[in-house]
């Protein structure tokens, strides 16, 4: 029994490893069948790219021969082209040659005339100078003076004509200079004049104060006058309050006391409350009020000018001046268009306009205080420019203006013009009739007095007057001399604005009769 189980476990021990063996080479021959199919498969794909590649790199091949072939057909073509244009430039260029050749030719030709004729103008130059010096030998023979002597003769004669001519040319310049001269000046006057255009306000020495009703006279004079009395006590005014309806009227020679008045005034009336301390309040604001409105005035003027860098205080005198007045004109006004003209005629001869401008402004700044200073206007101008450290130049201008001084420049010269035209312009100055009329009676009489003397007429305002004087008794020498007396006598009794002229005139009659 033993034995038959070993040789059953024996068998299963070797059909086990039979078996084992047998599925070993069968799975062995499966995985070599699996392994050749998947080598197959790649050796095919692998033909496949080899030949996609052989392909593709046929048609890479293509396309550049053909590209190739391409540029160098452009290239060819471009040869070609330039090549044509080469040899059309080598068939210009021996064109130009033939050209030049010919034109050389002919170039010699002339040359080869041109020596024929100056060797023919050479030969005719030497038989005119034999011609010439036998026609000098003649001419020396004929007038029995060598050439030397007719040239100094001749020289002498002509030196003489020439300066005859020479003097009547100069006599002839001087005068046409003359005229243009005084007409340049009159165009550059009237033009100045036509572009300034400047309104003028005439001042009184009275200002008006309209009241809301009649009823307000009474507390305006207050308890036994102390509210008037405090009024005129603070302001240095007169106040009239009389039967003018509705109205009070400021009185004073100060148009700066009389504003700061009328301010004071009316704000009183507005507040209704008027008694001395409130006077005192309303005139202390009034004077600010005015302090303000000067220096505002006089910035304004300087930038209606366009002069800039002036002292502050001057600035401030140029506002007093809108206060101020010269024979109805505004002062401020006159200064303002006196800039503007000097400005002008300036800017007509090249001058310095700026500068004449400024001149002008401040050429009557001595107006602003002329009335708290000792000293005429044109003085006390100059003191004031001097003490605001103006230029040399400026400060002539002020001095000079009215003809104090010898003006050294032109500019003080064009302020001089520019302030005769501001005050001459009619209109700018007011006068009563009465001070007008004993001007120019008192100007015919003093004319009148001089010995030779027929007739005198004042005419032009009184700007100019005509003296008919007697032929017999003064001759044209005579006449100079009557006409700077006459001036002389009207500078020292009248009192004018602006200059007077005077003309004398000398009529000569010759009378005879045919018989």
């Amino acid at each position: 029994m033993l034995k038959v189980i070993i040789a059953v476990v024996v068998t299963l021990i070797i059909t086990t490893v039979v078996v084992w063996y047998i599925a070993g080479l069968y799975q062995k021959k499966v995985s070599n069948a699996k392994i050749g199919s998947a080598e197959d498969k790649a050796r095919e794909i692998i033909d496949e790219a080899v030949k996609s590649a052989e392909a593709k790199k046929r048609e890479s091949l293509l396309e550049v021969k053909e590209e190739s072939i391409r540029a160098k057909n452009e290239l060819d073509k471009e040869i070609r082209e330039r090549r044509n244009e080469v040899q059309r430039n080598e068939r210009r260029v021996e064109q130009k040659e033939a050209n030049l050749d010919k034109k050389l030719e002919a170039i010699e030709k002339r040359e080869a005339g041109f020596a024929a004729r100056e060797a023919e103008l050479n030969k005719q130059k030497v038989e005119i100078s034999k011609l010439n010096e036998e026609r000098v030998r003649e001419l020396e023979r004929i007038s029995g003076l060598t050439s030397e002597q007719a040239k100094e003769y001749l020289l002498k004669t002509v030196e003489e004509d020439v300066k005859l001519d020479t003097a009547k040319m100069i006599k002839e310049l001087e005068s046409q200079a003359k005229e243009e001269a005084a007409k340049k000046a009159k165009d550059y006057v009237v033009t100045a004049i036509q572009k300034c255009a400047a309104d003028h306000v005439a001042e009184t020495c009275i200002s008006v104060v309209q009241l809301p009703n009649d009823e307000m006279k009474g507390r305006i004079i207050g308890r036994e006058g102390r509210n008037i009395r405090t009024l005129e006590t603070m302001t240095g005014v007169d106040l009239i309050i009389d039967d003018t309806p509705e109205a009070v009227i400021l009185s004073g020679f100060d148009p700066i006391r009389r504003e700061v008045a009328r301010i004071a005034l009316e704000k009183l009336i507005v507040d209704g409350r008027i008694h001395p301390a409130r006077i005192e309040e309303m005139v202390e604001k009034a004077q600010k009020e005015v302090d303000r409105m000067i220096r505002e005035e006089g910035e304004a003027a300087t930038l209606e000018v366009g002069v800039h860098g002036i002292h502050p205080e001057l600035v401030k005198l140029l506002g007093r001046m809108k206060f101020r007045t010269s024979y109805g004109q505004n002062a401020l006004k006159h200064s303002i268009e006196v800039a503007q003209l000097s400005g002008l005629l300036a800017a007509e001869i090249g001058e310095d306009v700026r500068t004449a401008k400024r001149a002008g402004l401040l050429h009557d700044i001595g107006k602003s205080i002329d009335h708290e200073v000792e000293g005429s206007h044109i003085q006390i101008g100059v003191d004031l420019c001097r003490k605001y450290k103006e230029s040399a130049l400026i400060v002539n201008a002020v001095e000079a203006h009215h003809g104090d001084v010898e003006p050294e420049s032109l500019i003080a010269c064009l302020v001089q013009a520019a302030d005769t035209i501001s005050a001459a312009r009619p209109g700018a100055r007011r006068e009563t009739m009465e001070t007008y009329s004993s001007r120019l009676k008192q100007l015919e009489d003093i004319t009148n007095n001089f010995k030779g003397v027929d007739k005198s007429f004042a005419i032009q305002a009184g700007r100019e007057v005509r003296i008919m004087v007697v032929p017999e008794q003064v001759n044209d020498a005579e006449m100079v001399i009557l006409a700077r007396d006459i001036s002389k006598r009207i500078e020292s009794e009248l009192e004018y604005p602006g200059q007077i002229k005077v003309n004398v005139i000398r009529e000569s009659r010759v009378t005879d009769y045919a018989k």
